[in-house]
């Protein structure tokens, strides 16, 4: 077992990491954003009317939260037709939901 005092410090990270990694982790700090996440994991995308009837939220509030989630970068959007298509463009919002779902396994 590797404890802190034996544990190789690590560099430090940048402080413009570290500044978007905590806007990532502020903005998915939210059910319904988590929820989004979930939906796209195992898609190479999905409609936003698709993304509104899962989460079973208006879709001007699922819009809402889809824009954020663009906006630092988490999702990539991406216009078909008539329709805009979102996907994961960032796979630590995935890590986040593995850390998640392996501390609901351990707690059982």
């Amino acid at each position: 077992m590797t404890t802190k005092s034996n544990r190789a410090r690590p560099s430090a990270l940048p402080a413009d990491l570290l500044e978007r990694m905590a806007n990532m982790l502020k903005l998915l700090a939210h059910t319904h954003r988590l929820r989004i996440v979930e939906i796209l994991e195992y898609s190479d995308g999905a409609p936003v009317f698709e993304i509104t009837q899962k989460l079973g939220l208006p879709q001007a509030v699922t819009s809402q939260h889809l824009n954020a989630m663009k906006r630092v970068g988490l999702l990539n959007a991406d216009r078909r037709g008539k329709e805009v298509w979102y996907s994961i463009a960032d796979p630590r919002a995935l890590t986040i939901l593995d850390c998640i779902r392996n501390k609901e396994r351990k707690t059982r």
